[in-house]
This record gives structure tokens, sequence and C-alpha cells, in this order.
């Protein structure tokens, strides 16, 4: 072997060396490159996702090969570089296919500005820095545009928190949204709540001063069998497309809390459609003003799936069980995350104790609701989320007899100094129908626990990217094109409720001893104190003893072609939700037929809601949410600690701007605006006040 070795080893290195100095003699020999990029004509491509053959559907284009199933892969679509075209569709996909900044503004949003809770200086920073990033591409009368009081921010500046005794147990978890704090650093006796009624409640009545309370139920965590991510499958995509055109009457109420929200989408038709595939479903929680209880039971829970809620008598409200521990001196309150597992928790805003009526209150009056962002919120114990598995087993060591300890450090910041809140606009400006628009728009907004990246992040960064393709290809709509970022959509879709408001129209509240922030007002109320205002109820719901309620429109009201949303995760698009709005099927037909080999071709007629679309819709004005393919949506990240950049996927993102930007457009040169419902609920109104003051 060494004999070997001694006169292979020059043998090698003599043939390398003469490879190299052919090597080099092409080089020397090959022309000069030139420095001008070559022209690109429009992207061939290879459809790699299954196009539902459906009654709304085209028929793919012939050779076009498809790969189906539910959890195939987002593939780049194979380009070929030609001529330029002249085709402004062809240019747009060409654009935002081969030369996207997506990614690049993602990453900054995520990764550098991080989480974005409502009224917080991270929202504020995000909300300069997109308006600085427009205005850099192009856009015009770029703005910070106030929607309204919202409240204190919050921010968490420091957290920790793990058993020190018996022995040491990292936990994973986080503070709610506007938890307080802790005055300094703790460490305290673990105790585990059970007791569902005051009877049971009682007997730890004077032993939970100072002490860390556990507090939920146990939840058993099963093995996954299913993989998390899925892309809609051919049988999801058709049952959307034959999925009723039921209208949602304007005004009707979208849910006030995350779980109400997440349960109302698994209710309709196309929840029940791209969740029928998912290893995780929406899960409800407990709401602040439902009947959402501390189970009695004395061994763990075994009633709910990993991904499920815990389950909860309905017999006594969670919030007048925090009022009981709120009395008897609880330092901190720990619950599990009601959905999810793996070391992922889902997060939320801190509860508040149960008001009581006042004695003299009728029992017909709305309790007054408070918000834990409310400057005069009542008082509320530090609220602490964590994942099923660490809670599980802190109950399960307590129950064996076991005296726990958990040494906790929890400092947060309340900011009062700007109680007002803000949406990001900005506009492209149109030619001979510069006074029409054409509007698109995602929450910029988000929960803390991850960096909001598929919620709202992905759509913020594709909306944004979608009028920078525009703006880099020189296109100029005809109409004027306006994109907004929505603030406080977390809370109830506040930002685009207050600029609808503004803008386009509202039914007036004539009840004004009504608690107006149940979901139906078009932004939050100015104050405490204030009860009534607008709210976007048709007349049709109001109390036979209340007069029917008119549309009062505002000036833009006739000059909105439409509004596109998106707003369902980091999947590619796949369709268009059309809401009950059947005269625009032809036209969506039509704009999607280009992107049927990038997988979008549905066109359902039914409405999903629970985000920024629901404004518009509300008052009659056209306004659509993209159909998406779930990918982690409801299962990982949705309002979770993995949220974040790593989650997105590039590919579907570039599809999802491409085709955003495609819409925009077509909207923006089209002839006529896109039709609209009509308003059978409410008499519409023929005056238009006078913009209120802000």
């Amino acid at each position: 072997m060494r004999r070997f070795a001694s006169w292979a080893l020059p043998s090698v290195l003599f043939v390398m060396l003469c490879l190299s100095a052919a090597n080099g003699c092409a080089r020397r020999s090959a022309k000069p490159q030139s420095d001008k990029p070559a022209a690109v004509a429009a992207p061939r491509t290879v459809a790699v996702h299954a196009a539902v053959t459906a009654p709304n559907s085209a028929v793919p284009p012939a050779g076009t090969g498809q790969l189906t199933g539910a959890i195939t892969p987002a593939s780049a679509p194979v380009t070929q570089p030609t001529t330029q075209s002249s085709d402004p569709v062809a240019r747009i996909r060409d654009e935002g296919m081969n030369r996207s900044q997506v990614m690049q503004t993602a990453s900054y949003l995520m990764d550098v500005i991080g989480p974005r809770l409502t009224g917080s200086p991270n929202l504020r920073r995000a909300n300069e820095w997109t308006r600085q990033q427009l205005e850099s591409w192009g856009l015009v009368n770029a703005k910070l545009e106030r929607w309204g009081e919202f409240g204190r921010g919050w921010s968490l500046r420091r957290f920790s928190a793990q058993i020190v005794e018996p022995q040491s147990i990292l936990l994973i978890g986080c503070p709610k949204a506007w938890s307080p704090g802790l005055e300094e650093p703790i460490t305290a006796e673990v105790v585990y709540v059970e007791g569902a009624t005051d009877q049971e409640l009682e007997k730890y009545r004077g032993r939970l001063k100072g002490k860390v309370v556990l507090s939920g139920d146990v939840r058993e965590v099963q093995a996954r069998f299913e993989p998390p991510a899925v892309r809609a499958s051919d049988a999801t995509l058709l049952e959307l497309a034959n999925a009723e055109g039921t209208a949602r009457r304007p005004g009707e109420a979208r849910g006030p809390t995350a779980a109400e929200r997440r349960a109302a989408f698994a209710s309709t038709p196309a929840g029940r459609a791209l969740l029928s595939g998912a290893a995780t479903r929406p899960a409800t929680e407990p709401a602040t003003t439902q009947a959402a209880t501390t189970s009695s039971a004395s061994a763990p829970a075994a009633t709910a799936p990993t991904s499920g809620p815990s389950s909860r008598p309905s017999n006594r409200p969670w919030t007048r069980t925090l009022a009981f521990l709120a009395e008897e001196g609880a330092a901190v309150v720990v619950t599990p995350s009601f959905q999810g597992d793996g070391g992922t928790f889902f997060i939320g805003s801190a509860y508040l104790p149960l008001v009581e009526r006042d004695r003299g209150q009728p029992a017909t009056q709305p309790r007054p609701r408070a918000h834990p962002w409310d400057v005069d919120a009542p008082a509320t114990p530090p609220q602490i989320t964590v994942t099923a598995e660490d809670f599980n087993r802190l109950v399960r060591m307590i129950r064996q007899g076991e005296t726990l300890k958990m040494a906790i450090d929890l400092q947060v910041q309340f900011h009062k100094e700007d109680l007002s809140a803000y949406n990001t606009v900005a506009e492209i400006p149109g030619t001979d129908l510069k006074d029409e628009i054409v509007m698109l728009g995602a929450h910029l907004d988000s929960w803390h626990a991850g960096t909001g990246a598929t919620d709202n992040g992905a759509g913020v960064a594709a909306t944004m990217e979608a009028v920078r393709i525009l703006r880099a290809l020189g296109l100029q709509p005809r109409r004027t094109v306006r994109i907004a970022l929505w603030t406080g959509e977390e809370q109830d879709i506040y930002g685009s409720k207050g600029y609808v408001k503004e803008h386009f129209g509202y039914y007036p509240e004539t009840d004004t001893n009504a608690d107006t922030s149940d979901g139906n007002t078009t932004r939050p109320r100015e104050g405490r104190r204030r009860r009534g205002g607008p709210t976007t109820r048709p007349a049709g719901d109001a109390p036979a003893s209340q007069p029917a309620r008119p549309l009062v429109r505002r000036d833009e009201y006739d000059k909105l072609s439409a509004y596109f949303n998106l707003d369902h995760g980091t999947g590619k698009i796949r369709g268009v939700y059309m809401e009950a709005n059947e005269a625009v099927r032809p036209i969506f037909r039509q704009w999607l037929a280009p992107f049927a080999d990038l997988g979008a071709q549905t066109l359902s007629a039914g409405r999903t809601g629970g985000t920024d679309h629901v404004s518009f819709d509300a008052v009659g004005l056209p306004a659509f949410q993209f159909i998406q393919d779930p990918i982690e949506y409801w299962s990982r990240t949705h309002h979770s600690n993995a949220d974040v950049y790593d989650r997105l996927q590039a590919e579907d993102l570039k599809q999802a701007s491409v085709i955003l930007a495609t819409f925009v457009y077509n909207a923006a040169m089209a002839d006529e605006k896109l039709p609209r419902k009509p308003l059978k609920d409410a008499a519409e109104a023929t005056t238009r006040p006078q913009e209120p003051t802000k």
C-alpha cells in the first residue's frame, strides 16, 4: 500500500495540473460578458401542485405536468428567460418570481423589529419603517393615519420562570399580553387550585397569598400521526368551489376573542374544508365573558387531544375564579396553553377578574366590558402561559405530594404616552381614473410570543411586495392603488374598522348605553365612558323599539372598486373567497387563468371571516380574502411562540405577491369598478356628514 502511494500521488498531481491549464486556456479564449442584464420574458413554468377540477375551475393547459397530494412541497416554477414581454401580467410574474424582495422585507419586519403588539413601541417602529420603505419604492402620500384611541401599550422587558425545588426544571412559557409584572423577582411555593364552585374554592381561602397558582386542566398529550403542515387537497378545493354563497349581512358581528374567531372560522364551509385535512383544528379557549371554568376533577382530564382545548365545565366563569385568586393575593397565576404540544404554546391577552354588577344595575343592561389595555382596567394578577407538558408535570408532582417552588422574574412596561393607534397607508397615484381607488392590505400587528411571521408578517410582506413590483416595472394604473397596513386587528379589527368608518361609511349606533365593544363597532370607543358610537350593525338587527339606521356614506364610498386582503398565513394562494358576490366570478376566473399552473384556480362563493376584509364587506363594499394553503397555520404558528421567520415559505410568498399585484393591477385598469352586492338589510343614507374631529 505504501509503495503504491509513492508513485500514484505524483501521477494524480500531474493530471490535475494539466486539467487546470486547459481550463485557464478556455477562459482566456472566451468572449467578455456584457454587464447589461439579459431581457427576460414571462417565465415558462411547470406546475408542481394539484389543480382541482371543479365547476368554476379552468382546465389546465395541455402538457402541464401536475403532482397531486395534500402535502406536496412548494417548489419554484422552472423559468426560461427569453425576450422581454409586453404583457403586464407576464412582467409582473417575471419580476415577482425572479427578482423578489419579499423575504428581505419579511426578515427585517420579523427579525429586526420583532413582535408588534398593538400599542407597543415595536408596532410604532413597524409603522414608521413600512412607511419609509413604501416611500423608498416610489409610493406617495405615505403616512401613519390615526384610527382612534386604543389604550395603553405593553412591552415585556424581562422574563424567566423555572422550578428551583426540589429540583431544577426549566419551563417553556411566556406572560400573557398586558399582564402586570412583579416589583422584584420572587421564589414562591406552587399551589394547584382545583375547583369550580364557591364551596370547592373555599378550601383554598387564606392559603394563596404570595403563592404561584396553577389554574387549569391537565390535557393529555398524544402522539402525532399526521403531519402538522398540509396543503389544500383537490377534495378541499372542490368542497370550497361547491360551497354555497351565504351572504354576510352588513355588520355581522366578529368574535371579540381569538378563540371565538377560530371557532367561527371552523364552523364555516371554508373552515371545514381547509381544516379537514389538518392535524390540528382551531380550538376554543376560555373567553373573558364566556362561561369557561376551572375543572374540579381530581385526576388528570384525558379527554382533550394534544391539539385541542382543555375541557372546562360551563357552570362557572373562569374570570370569577380569577377574581377569587386576586382577592386571595396570589402572586402569579400560571395556566396551560389551550392548544399545541412539543414545546409550542399559544398566547393571548391577560384575563381580568369578572366585574360584578352594581346592586342598582338592571340585569338586562349589558355589563361594562373592560379590556386589559384600558388605561383604567381593573387590577389583575400577573399571568403566565406554559406548555401543556410543563403544566402537566407540575400538577402530577403536586398530586404525588411534592412541594414545589418556582422562581419568576417578570418585568413589563406599560406605555401611556400616546393612547392612539395608527395604520400605515401609501398610494400609487392613478391617471384618468385617479379619483377612484383599489385597495390591498394586511394587518401589521401581532402577538408577542413569536415575531408575528405567519400572522401576519407574511401578508404584510406580500402586499408590500405587490406594490413594489408595480413600481419597479413602471406600470401606471388608471385608478389610484392604496395599500393599508392595519393595526389593532388582533383585538377586533379595530384599525380597518376605524378606517372604513372615516373614509367609506358606517351605521350609526342608536343605543348610547350599549356596550359597543362586542365586535360590531367600526372603531373602538374613544374612552371608557363613551358607550355609544358608530357601528356596522345593519338596521335589520336593531330591536323593534329602535328606529332603522341608514348607512351613512363618506365621500370615498362610491369611489372604491375593491379591497384585497391577505391574512391566512404563509401558504400560497389557491383562489378567492367571493363573499357571495357572484357577479365577480367571470372576472376573477379570467384574472386567475394565468396562474392555473401555480395552483391558483378555485373560486368559492363562500365567505370567510376573522380578518380585515370584513370591515369593508360589512358596509357593502367589495372586499375579498384569498384562499391559501394552510401549511402549519392552525397547527403550529397561529398566535404561538413558533410564529417566526423560519416558518415562512419563500416560494409561496413569491406566488402570493405576484397574484396580489395582478389582481390589484387588473382592478385598477378595468373600465368599470367591480360589481357590488346589494344592501338588502338597511336603507341607504343620502347625506354625507362632515368628517368627525380626530
